[in-house]
């Protein structure tokens, strides 16, 4: 398949990218294969700044999803050298992602452990790459922007419920946190929190070589080791990460499987679908974004990234890995840093690779209240007051559906949602369309004149019935259409009230209606 058309950089009229970026040392890559290895030297730069920011993410999704850190883990290392091998996203970087937290939380439990979930991540999988196959990227956009908005607010609010008791040593719910409140992770929690919240304030967030979240991580360990030596500090074993020590054999060993008789379990294809559906949005969503900020302003193809996806998910899931998205923040760390071909996405899956191999041992200091507070500070951006606000500023028709999506989610489920916050979005989409359908004034000799100002359809009957009735008896009507459809029932209507308007003495005239085939009363 043809690599991305590359289009040339903007005009000085128009406006720059978000973020500010270097310019590349050479032209830009011609478009085929070879293009993976034009900028080494920048997209090698970038790809460890981004393992840098992926690192943490990785395994605090994990935790956050109730699954082994060694998931994320893996789920890492696989959108990284699986991803960029197929897909033709230059700047893309795949991963864990929290948009598909809720869903794993639910599922692993539904279905009865990780066994069965990673089998729904290979169905998962399969179904994005015949997705790919028969080029459904497009249609992603179908989806109304206040549902996909409400998702995510959905999933920021579930994410900070969730990590407020490990932040504070708990390993149940909120409601543990009284018997279960340890004093260490929560100081640990309170003070990474207060980095991660004040960093972006700093000139400190100018240097992309150094995440906020990764400071968090390495003072945590530290900090973890000094208190060690203070009782009422120390962190007890499950406050810390796991990850299989002893290299590649020991990695092999601790791996989860997909059971075979859980691919003929009707529940394990329902979680796949939902899956499925649900990181083709969130991939194709990022893909647009991602592309607003590359300097040479290439256009990634979606069906090539859904299949791409797709290979990485059934990979991700015959390992025992999550399932994974193209991510926007550390796409944006990728961009920020320089990076300028897949070769940075490539190099950052290498080395979440060597850091499980090589580095196991020092993951496993890493304290769990750093990367809760990691992910309270993700889920705060999801669903932040400014996009309240923002939303309902727009107006009930955009305000309601979102806020419908995030109360669905969180009491129902994720695609439940996403589907409840779509069908109420079109309501009102139509009830608005068909609003404003008739326009109605009154002619020089007095006749009630109502215009088609747009096609009309059944959602047009109820004002135009409204609008007839309104009609004084004694006096004349003029319904007029120029070139507008009118379909069946808005005809069937204006039969009946021509039919009884003899009785009344309403005078109607009609204009540029084909009233042939239209009987009155609905034909019945």
């Amino acid at each position: 398949m043809a690599a991305p058309r590359i289009v040339p950089p903007p005009s000085p009229a128009e406006p720059s990218p978000t973020l500010t970026l270097t310019s590349p040392a050479s032209p830009a890559p011609s478009g085929n294969d070879s293009s993976f290895f034009a900028f080494p030297k920048q997209d090698i730069v970038a790809g460890a700044v981004v393992f840098l920011v992926a690192l943490p993410l990785c395994l605090g999704i994990a935790v956050a999803c109730g699954v082994p850190p060694v998931s994320g883990l893996i789920a890492g290392v696989i959108g990284g050298l699986v991803v960029p091998l197929v897909s033709r996203s230059p700047l893309s970087v795949t991963g864990p992602a929290a948009g598909l937290t809720s869903i794993v939380l639910i599922e692993v439990e539904r279905l009865g452990g990780i066994k069965p979930f990673i089998a729904a991540v290979v169905v998962a999988g399969l179904l994005q790459i015949a997705l790919g196959l028969v080029k459904a990227g497009r249609f992603a956009a179908l989806v109304p922007s206040s549902a996909i908005k409400g998702m995510l607010a959905a999933i920021g609010i579930t994410i900070v419920l969730k990590q407020i008791p490990v932040a504070l040593g708990a390993t149940g719910g909120l409601k543990d946190i009284a018997s279960q409140f340890s004093l260490g992770p929560a100081v640990l929690a309170v003070l990474s929190l207060a980095i991660l919240l004040i960093w972006p304030k700093t000139p400190l967030k100018k240097i992309t070589f150094l995440p906020a979240a990764l400071v968090v991580v390495v003072l945590c360990i530290v900090l973890g080791i000094v208190m060690e030596g203070v009782p009422a500090l120390a962190l007890a074993a499950h406050h810390k990460v796991v990850v299989p020590t002893g290299g590649a054999a020991g990695l092999w060993a601790a791996l989860s499987h997909p059971d075979p008789s859980a691919f003929l379990q009707s529940g394990v294809w329902v979680a796949g679908a939902t899956l499925a559906i649900v990181a083709s949005i969130e991939t194709l969503l990022s893909l647009q974004a991602v592309d607003r900020l590359d300097p040479l302003r290439r256009q990634s193809p979606p069906d090539r990234e859904l299949l791409a996806q797709g290979l990485a998910n059934t990979a991700s899931g015959l390992l025992g890995g999550l399932p994974v998205t193209a991510v926007i923040v550390r796409s944006g760390a990728n961009v920020a840093a320089g990076g300028r071909e897949r070769l940075s996405a490539f190099v950052h899956g290498w080395l979440l690779l060597g850091a499980v191999l090589a580095a196991a041992g020092l993951l496993n200091r890493i304290p769990l209240a750093c990367l809760a507070a990691v992910l309270i500070v993700v889920g705060i951006n999801l669903a932040k007051p400014s996009l309240f606000i923002s939303q309902a500023k727009l107006g009930r028709d955009q305000f309601i559906p979102f806020l419908l999506t995030i109360a669905a989610v969180l009491s129902l489920d994720l695609l439940k949602g996403v589907v409840l916050g779509v069908v109420v979005a079109l309501i009102f989409t139509l009830h608005q369309n068909a609003a404003g359908t008739i326009h109605q004034s009154t002619d020089p000799d007095g006749a009630t004149r109502l215009r088609f100002r747009r096609d009309a359809t059944f959602l047009t009957k109820p004002q135009l019935m409204r609008l007839l009735e309104a009609v004084p008896a004694g006096s004349a009507v003029v319904i007029q259409a120029d070139g507008e459809y009118v379909d069946l029932d808005a005809k069937e209507a204006i039969a009946t009230f021509q039919q009884d308007a003899p009785r009344r003495g309403v005078d109607v005239r009609i204009e540029g209606i084909d009233m042939s085939n239209a009987a009155p009363g609905g034909g019945h």
